[in-house]
């Protein structure tokens, strides 16, 4: 059963079914009229939702969105989020962040650095309600925790963490373990699923803040 938030659903593009929002184009990606396809093999947090996975995404939220490279997920995030802040490290990604945010005023880009979340903590708002984690970075589960700051009470951390970023030589399977156990200091995870369908080595993990 899907757990899809508002303003995302299923149409049919070359004989499937794809998941959708309303948006102007970013990255290539098939339209319809106003419809464009969010393609779960370029996202994790669309291969999350492809999955079936509760996000605790809804529609209307505010979300930080840290690590959101050149806005191909993020911008579907804004399609149907409320105020979305997004938290980029480098410059080159954020051009192309920018100009997706040109015909999405909810959609907020920040060239900064997602391990140091006190160099825009003047500008995101408290009490955010979902937190979109996609960096590809040693350390996943610190900047998570990092960031639990922001959170609200009963806000979501989604997490998409990449194995190989942590250590290339080590299993998944310790790589993810390890995660779970620092994540566990902040946060009760809620759910999780491998991602391998679209995404090799990686974990799908849905949390909120203790």
């Amino acid at each position: 059963m899907d757990n899809l938030p508002e303003g995302v659903t299923r149409r049919e593009f070359d004989g499937r079914d794809r998941l959708c929002t309303r948006g102007e184009p970013v990255y290539g990606e098939p339209t319809d009229g106003d419809w464009r396809v969010w393609d779960a093999s370029r996202s994790k947090l669309g291969a999350m939702l492809e999955l079936g996975m509760e996000t605790g995404l809804s529609g209307g939220d505010s979300v930080l969105y840290l690590g959101a490279a050149n806005g191909t997920t993020v911008s579907h995030v804004a399609d149907v989020a409320g105020p979305t802040y997004a938290v980029e490290f480098a410059p080159r990604p954020v051009r192309d962040l920018l100009a997706a945010a040109e015909s999405r005023s909810n959609l907020l880009p920040l060239l900064k650095d997602a391990r140091r979340p006190e160099s825009y903590a003047h500008v995101v708002e408290s009490d955010v309600d979902v937190l979109v984690q996609d960096v590809a970075t040693r350390g996943q589960a610190t900047v998570a925790t990092r960031n639990a700051r922001f959170l609200s009470g009963d806000g979501r951390l989604v997490l998409a963490v990449k194995a190989r970023s942590e250590d290339v030589a080590a299993s998944p399977e310790s790589v993810f373990a390890d995660v779970r156990t620092e994540l566990s200091e902040a946060y009760e995870i809620l759910g999780e699923s491998r991602l391998d369908r679209f995404h090799a080595d990686h974990l799908g993990i849905v949390a909120r803040p203790r």
